[in-house]
């Protein structure tokens, strides 16, 4: 087997594919590989940790068709320092020759007949435009959790509800939900998605104008006319989150967001996860204090329009700003109820997108 590859179309595929293949898994060699079929000019690389697998297909100058699989690591290191330019890639015996110019690597193959089998993708196809669905992504897969022990709170929930697409991520402290108007899955079913899946799907979006989403009973996969990207989905009960959301919150700041960000970043010099940023609220404005215990202090002041009670909460500053920053739009709306109870951020004009943070005893 032996093809030519432009280095940036080769490195670009193969980073994405090491960091789907497993470094975990040391009874299954084949799992840390990128297989490679190549057909003419089309060349098929696939890598998987058998919950997610991922796929391209990449033009190359083909040579002499034929598979093999190597470790993703290794070859992802090794295309990466590559001059730009051709590369050339064969396979012969037990060995992978990677050259191109005055340089040239040579690195043992792995047993390609244990490389797990694909199936063709299942289940009804829904088209969602790629630009839309990254945006919500970036907004939402944030809030998931990061602990793969909590496999419910780990996952996005997918769910139709008839005239949109939700997403929905929490991780016990804040929330994040994202509708896709104008978009369904053509039932009411809710599917729980991996999010570290939705998070490397993130970064593959902007290869085509277009994604096509197919669910069936095990699996989700994502595909474009150059890539597949498929997961396990999680088989887990998600918390009620509409219970937790409140409905009515009387004190209500609207603030520029970039001027919020940049208050925020300030105070995260001396603000952390058991020092939180207190938010006094009122017709004065947003003031926002961080104060050590050795006596150290920050205090922002940013002009607001507020409604309601004067109140003081305590937030989790990178919460928050994550927060923020994801609305997107020129202006957010603070909503609270009081210093016990969750918070609702949003983007004004924008009814698409709900950030709920918890907040942190003062």
């Amino acid at each position: 087997m032996k093809f030519r590859s432009e280095q940036g179309i080769l490195a670009e595929a193969l980073g994405a594919l090491a960091r789907i293949a497993s470094s975990r898994n040391a009874g299954t060699p084949a799992l840390s590989g990128v297989k490679m079929n190549l057909t003419g000019d089309n060349l098929v690389a696939s890598s998987t940790d058998n919950e997610i697998s991922l796929q391209f297909v990449l033009p190359v100058g083909g040579d002499t068709d034929g598979q093999c699989l190597v470790s993703a690591r290794m070859l992802n290191d090794i295309v990466r320092v590559m001059p730009s330019g051709k590369i050339t890639v064969e396979f012969a015996g037990d060995n992978a020759t990677i050259s191109a110019q005055r340089s040239q690597f040579t690195i043992p193959t792995l047993n390609a007949i244990e490389f797990p089998r694909s199936s063709p993708p299942s289940g009804e196809p829904v088209v969602i435009n790629s630009e839309i669905f990254k945006a919500a992504l970036a907004q939402v897969v944030q809030a998931a959790s990061t602990d793969q022990n909590k496999h419910n709170l780990s996952a996005v929930l997918l769910a139709s509800t008839g005239k949109a697409i939700r997403l929905v991520a929490t991780d016990g402290y804040r929330l994040a939900m994202r509708d896709i108007e104008g978009e369904h899955t053509g039932s009411e079913d809710s599917f729980l998605i991996p999010a570290r899946a939705l998070a490397e799907l993130q970064r593959l979006l902007d290869m085509s104008d277009e994604i096509t989403v197919r669910f069936n009973d095990l699996d989700a996969t994502f595909q474009s006319p150059k890539m597949t990207l498929s997961t396990r989905l999680i088989n887990a009960e998600y918390p009620p989150y509409q219970t937790i959301i409140p409905k009515n919150n009387p004190n209500s700041a609207i603030v520029n967001r970039e001027e919020l960000l940049d208050a925020l970043r300030r105070t995260r010099v001396l603000a952390s996860e058991m020092t939180p940023v207190r938010m006094r609220m009122s017709s004065e404005g947003i003031r926002l204090t961080v104060q050590l215990t050795d006596g150290s202090t920050s205090v922002e002041d940013i002009d607001t329009q507020f409604t309601g009670e004067d109140i003081t909460v305590a937030f989790n500053s990178e919460y928050l700003a994550n927060g923020v920053d994801a609305c997107g739009t020129e202006e957010v709306v603070i909503e609270t109820s009081a210093p016990n109870k969750p918070a609702i951020v949003k983007p004004v004009g924008d009814t698409s997108y709900l950030y709920l943070l918890m907040p942190q005893r003062l």
